[in-house]
Formats: structure tokens, sequence, C-alpha cells
């Protein structure tokens, strides 16, 4: 089969490696799309190398979100069925193959299926972003009469941060750009901001890695959260500073899944937003087309049939 993996010199390649088989408590997914997420691009970077994350000398697997059909199950695992539609993430961060391969072999809490009314390349585009952002939230507290700041708000985690969070009970501010507003507002933001403002709030998620910026607007005792775990800021003022470590589950996946289905338009406070599509062998292209930035949404590979 063919895999995308890095090359030790910020760059990317494919390579002919064998199928791999699907162990116990593991499913094997026949990909049919696959995200490229900002990690990837900062995994071919040697950032993760450097944090002594991963040991990649001479290259990594790369992708965390992977949808396709279900090909193999391994020893213990009843479902979902062969043949079944389906998204995972991989979280693997050391994973010498990850998502961006023709197969890839997950376990199977980290699977949930895909509803319908969600193709592949709409499915892959949700597994990080949607998860980081429910497990961020959990980490909030509780939302009752409590104001948040979501930085970076109509980014891939931002854009599904700000509805899930009103959607919890939190009154939510957003900080994200003028031409932003009307999707910020159709996601249940009550202003949209553009920089930080002295009015400070019960709770920050930092999603645009702003920093000692965003703590300053919490307020005393309040809750900061980022998603950077190494590049988390002090604390002052008694603020509670994490970081989310997102982790698979196949389950709160699978619900938020259905969640989006049912949102229909990308106009929606929880919609699928796709930059565009390249086939595999292009990954290069599209991390490109990443790094280059001033895009919303993901941009997806996709594997012909």
């Amino acid at each position: 089969m063919r895999a995308i993996v890095t090359t030790g010199a910020e760059d990317v390649k494919t390579i002919e490696v064998a199928v791999p088989e699907a162990g116990p408590g593991e499913v094997r997914i026949e990909l049919r799309a696959a995200a490229v997420n900002p990690v990837d691009s900062q995994t071919r970077q040697g950032i993760y190398h450097r944090l002594g994350w991963i040991d990649q000398p001479d290259g990594a697997g790369l992708g965390w979100d992977a949808a396709g059909i279900v090909d193999a199950l391994g020893d213990g695992v009843v479902g979902p069925a062969v043949g079944t539609r389906v998204v995972a993430l991989h979280d693997r961060l050391d994973a010498p193959l990850r998502a961006f391969a023709d197969y890839v072999v997950v376990p199977a809490t980290a699977v949930a299926r895909i509803p319908d009314g969600l193709n592949f390349a709409g499915a892959a585009t949700l597994p990080l972003n949607l998860l980081t952002a429910d497990q961020a939230l959990d980490l909030l507290g509780d939302p009752a009469s409590r104001t948040l700041l979501v930085t970076g708000a109509a980014g891939g985690v931002g854009g599904f941060a700000v509805p899930l969070a009103v959607e919890r009970g939190w009154t939510v501010s957003a900080l994200g750009r003028p031409t932003d507003t009307d999707f910020l507002r159709s996601a249940g933001a009550v202003q949209v901001l553009g920089e930080i403002p002295p009015t400070r709030f019960d709770a920050v998620f930092d999603t645009a890695v702003l920093g000692d910026a965003a703590v300053s607007a919490v307020v005393d005792g309040g809750t900061y959260v980022g998603v950077v775990p190494p590049a988390k800021p002090g604390a002052v003022r008694g603020v509670g500073v994490q970081a989310v470590m997102v982790h698979h589950d196949g389950a709160r996946l699978e619900k938020l899944l259905s969640s989006v289905a049912r949102t229909g338009s990308e106009s929606a406070p929880l919609a699928v937003r796709i930059a565009g599509t390249y086939p595999l062998e292009k990954a290069n292209e599209a991390l490109a087309a990443l790094d280059a930035g001033g895009s919303r949404g993901r941009w997806v590979l996709t594997f012909e049939r």
C-alpha cells in the first residue's frame, strides 16, 4: 500500500509498505479521505521531534483524521461490521504510519460510524477538531452564568468550540476577523472581537495560542485552556492554566457527528468546512496550501478506489 511519511528534511514522500493487520481490539480502515491539519505540518517540520515527543530522525507517519470503510476486525471486535462507513481519530503521534495511507489500523474504541448526509471528505475534517473542542470544554467547568472567550474562533477547533460551548450554556464571545462575523454570530457568539478587550472573562479557550495575552483576559481565579501543552503560559492571579490533550473517543465522536449531520448547511452552527481536496500523492501540495494560510476549512486528501 501507499503511505505518506516525513523524510526528516521538512519534506514528505510516498513509500510502499505492507498492508497492516488488525490486532486484538483493533479495526482496519480502507481509506477514502484524510484531513490535513496544522499538527501534520508541525510534524513535517520536526517540531515534535525537537520537543522529544517522538523520535523521527529519518521520518514519521502523518494524518490524524481517517475516513473510509471497515476492512477487517481484530480479535475480540464485534463491530462496526466490515463494509461500514466510519471515521476515526488516530492519536498516536509516534506511529510510523498513520492516516495518510491506503489503510490504517486504529483501536475499535476510536471508530465512529459516519451518519447519512456526510460524505467521506466531510467526515474526515471532523474528528480532531470536534474532539479537541469538546474535550477542552470539559476542562472549563460549570458554564452556568459564566462568560467564555474563544480565540481563533473561526478556525478549525474554534469554529466548533463556539457552538458547542453555547449549547452547554456558556455566554460566548469570539475573537476573530471582521470577515468571520456572520459565521460566528450564527454559531451563537454574543459578540465578535477583533482584539483582546479590557473586559475579562470567566474562562478563555485559546485556540489561537496567544498565551499570556489570552491569560490576561481571564478574571482572577478563572480558567484558561490552551491547545499546545508545551506552550502553556504561566499561571497568574490564581488563574487555572490547562491544555487539552485530545484523545480518541469513538462513542463521543459518533454523537457529535450526528449533530453535524443534522445541521445540513455550511452556514449552520456545526458545519463541515472543506477548503479543497488533493489526491494522496499530492500531500506535499496540500501541506503547502495549509501553510500558506488564509483558508477556512480543512484541506483533504482523497483516495481513488
